[in-house]
């Protein structure tokens, strides 16, 4: 307290006398309230840690007031405090060679700054041309011994610590230089004071105007503060932030702008208060006493209450920009939310307004209802959207937001389209199941029509083909058939009749449905494409055709009982006609196997049957009129008859072949028995061995019944090279289908004639071997 009262000329409050900590404590909160009042800011110093011995605190409060009165009050071109101590030592050592103050740590370190500034104001203290940059010790040391003796400026620093740090201490080289400028500023002050003793008057007419001007600046700078504080008590909240950021740039022009100034005047008013004092102490005149309400203590405290104003303003402009940050990005969201939404509502109450329902198909009703479940799901996923912009437009009114009207208007917007959006989405649901209902139940309908439809328009399909069909029989049974199932089939038009009622029924009652509940059909029955018309028409045909078949019938039928006698006639002749051929057949081939008379009674009795067969001739002609009129009426078959026309020709014609070539056999034989010399006991015993080996009595030998006769015969057909090639030519004669009885003959005798040749040709040659 004793060094605050020295350093700043001003009485401090009485302290307290006692010994004990309280008293400590309350003695140091004195100083720093006295500290406080001057305008300096002490952070996180307090009297228990100073009381306490804090060595840190300690320090740092002594710097605080050093800063505060040492240093605080000088003042170059306009500039305080750091800046003017360093531009007032710039300017000092401006001509020294090797000097560049441009901080207060590493610039000082060679130690030639302290010389030059002692050499500027003292110069016959010091003889600064024998001083070397590379000897920052010796320079050093130089320069506090000198200020020490001579200046009477304490050895504040050490040299070895300067040189030996990187950087020194900015705090401690800015007191020590201050303690120059304090010095040389004083002693240059005492020696103009002395030298202008002459000018008293003047001297006294410049303090009155010092008086004059500390007062006019007191005043205009506490009507300054008083102008301002109301400024910046002013809590009016603003709308928007725009007018907020105004503000807050209005409070940075006053901080950047119109403070400064008032800070320069303020500490201009108190070096100028401390000068002035010091000057009528200096000329043993009473201290000066400005006006009530303008001491120093009292701008001191205005000015106080002025950043205490500021303080508050600027963090009620920082909260209410928060606050209208908040405000204004709740505003954001809800009208990105809002947008959102209702470009997804967009269009969806027209959709869900639609009637696209009414000319679907059940298939298409299906899938719209997926569809619709979808969007259901979809409505449901956006009902959080809606409450959180619900919640924020709750929000933005309890925090006041300056367009809250609008913002309840569109909530309200969304809140009432959201309710009709859930109307019409439950609407269209109802009306979407309610026509699938009808159209499942048509569509059931649609399938019983098609299930029954189907099988009754084959069946009249079928009925229309057999009805028209034409029918080829060829007896009266055929055709009684047919009659018969024709009439089976009429009995079935009743029931057909009501099946067609019932198919007709089914839909009529899809009719009804559409009638009654207004279904706007999309198509026909999908199950089938058979309609009613069809089947109508169909049904006539139907009808119609019955008694066109009813005629075609009778008409057949009539016909098949005209054929019925043409094969009665037909038959009764042909089987006695046919009877007839076999049995003169079978007298004929008697005739040639039997041996009974000469060759000649036989042929005279062929003649005798060949002149009967050609007299039964008419006969024959008769039934080819018969069977003539049975290919007109395209008759095929005959039950009455095993025998046809066909066979009955060729019948007549073997009859008529057998007996001419049995006649021409006979007439061989003859001639054959005349020219050959073959007595009529060799032609019986041939006859024999023929008719022996004849079982069958088919008028020919086959090839082993051949070998077997030949061999009864004494001939060796194993051996004789002879027999062998006469029985090859023989086959070959025959066309390989047997052995007549004519060829056995003709065979005999080749044999005979080849026997002949074969003694001739002996002859022949014994005759040539004796001429020989």
């Amino acid at each position: 307290m004793l060094l605050l009262e020295v350093i700043s000329g001003e009485r401090l409050a009485k302290p307290e006398r006692g010994k004990m900590r309280v008293h400590k404590i309350s003695n140091v909160n004195k100083a720093l309230d006295f500290i406080a009042s001057k305008g300096v800011k002490l952070v996180s110093i307090g009297a228990e840690e100073i009381v306490d011995g804090n060595a840190k605190m300690t320090l740092g409060m002594i710097w605080t007031i050093i800063l505060r009165f040492a240093i605080q009050d000088i003042s170059v071109e306009e500039t305080s405090a750091k800046e003017g101590l360093l531009l007032w030592c710039q300017r000092k050592t401006a001509p020294y060679k090797n000097v560049n103050i441009q901080n207060f740590h590493i610039s000082w370190k060679d130690g030639l700054g302290f010389c030059a500034l002692i050499h500027r104001h003292r110069p016959e203290l010091i003889d600064y041309g024998k001083l070397r940059k590379d000897d920052p010790l010796t320079n050093l040391n130089t320069a506090f011994d000198v200020a020490e003796r001579y200046l009477d400026i304490p050895k504040m620093l050490d040299a070895e610590d300067i040189v030996g740090t990187a950087r020194p201490d900015e705090k401690a080289i800015m007191t020590y230089v201050s303690s120059f400028y304090h010095a040389f500023s004083g002693a240059q002050k005492a020696e103009t004071a002395a030298n202008r003793i002459c000018k008293v008057l003047a001297v006294n007419q410049e303090n009155e105007q010092l008086m004059e001007d500390y007062e006019k600046l007191a005043s205009d700078l506490l009507e300054w503060i008083r102008r301002t504080i109301p400024w910046l008590e002013n809590r009016a909240p603003e709308n928007t932030m725009q007018a907020m950021q105004q503000k807050l740039e209005d409070f940075r022009d006053y901080r950047r702008l119109h403070k400064p100034p008032k800070v320069q005047e303020k500490c201009q008013l108190e070096i100028n208060f401390n000068t002035l004092q010091t000057k009528l102490r200096l000329s043993n005149r009473p201290a000066f006493m400005p006006s009530e309400g303008k001491m120093v203590s009292d701008i001191n405290n205005a000015w106080g209450c002025l950043e205490q104003a500021e303080k508050g303003y600027e963090e009620w402009l920082l909260n209410e920009i928060r606050r209208l940050e908040r405000l204004d990005h709740l505003a954001e969201k809800f009208r990105q939310k809002a947008c959102i939404h209702e470009s997804w509502t967009d269009g969806k109450e027209a959709m869900l307004q639609q009637k696209d329902y009414e000319t679907a198909t059940l298939s298409e009703i299906k899938a719209l209802l997926k569809k619709h479940e979808a969007f259901e799901s979809d409505l449901a996923a956006h009902q959080d959207r809606v409450e959180q912009i619900a919640a924020i437009a709750q929000e933005l009114n309890e925090l006041d937001y300056y367009d809250s009207p609008s913002v309840n208007a569109r909530c309200q917007k969304i809140c009432d389209q959201w309710d009709n959006l859930g109307a019409l989405t439950q609407k269209r649901r109802e009306a979407l199941e309610r026509t699938e209902k009808l159209l499942e139940t048509i569509d059931q309908l649609y399938l019983e029509y098609a299930k029954r439809a189907a099988p009754f328009n084959n069946w009249m399909e079928g009925a229309m083909e057999d009805l028209q069909d034409t029918f080829i029989v060829h007896t009266i049974e055929e055709i009684q058939g047919l009659t018969t199932a024709h009439e089976q089939f009429k009995a079935t038009l009743p029931d057909a009749d009501k099946e067609r009622q019932a198919i007709l029924g089914i839909h009529n009652e899809v009719s009804k449905i559409v009638q009654t509940y207004h279904v706007n059909m999309a198509g026909t029955n999908p199950y089938t494409t058979i309609t009613p018309q069809e089947i109508n028409g169909k049904w006539d045909h139907v009808r119609q055709l019955v008694p066109r078949r009813d005629q075609a019938l009778m008409e057949e039928h009539a016909r098949q009982q005209h054929n019925e006698r043409l094969r009665k006639q037909f038959g009764a002749q042909a089987n006695v006609i046919g009877p007839w051929i076999q049995t003169k057949m079978e007298e004929i081939g008697r005739i040639s196997i039997e041996m009974h008379g000469t060759l000649e009674d036989q042929l005279n009795h062929l003649r005798q049957y060949e002149k009967s067969i050609v007299n039964y001739k008419p006969k024959i002609d008769q039934l080819e009129g018969d069977h003539q009129q049975i290919q007109e009426a395209l008759i095929f078959d005959n039950k009455h008859t095993n025998y046809t026309m066909e066979h009955i020709r060729v019948g007549w014609e073997q009859l008529l072949t057998t007996i001419a070539r049995t006649t021409n056999e006979v007439e061989n034989q003859i001639l054959t028995r005349d020219a050959k010399g073959i007595s009529q006991e060799q032609m019986n015993e041939f006859r024999a061995s023929f008719n022996h080996f004849d079982r069958d009595h088919s008028g020919t030998l086959g090839p082993e019944e051949f070998k077997a006769c030949l061999i009864s015969l004494g001939y060796d057909i194993g051996n004789d090279a002879q027999v062998l090639n006469a029985s090859k030519e023989l086959r070959q004669i025959s066309n390989h289908k047997g052995i007549t009885y004519f060829s056995l003959l003709f065979f005999f005798v080749l044999i005979r004639l080849v026997n002949v040749l074969l003694f001739y040709c002996a002859y022949f040659c014994i005759l040539l071997y004796v001429l020989s």
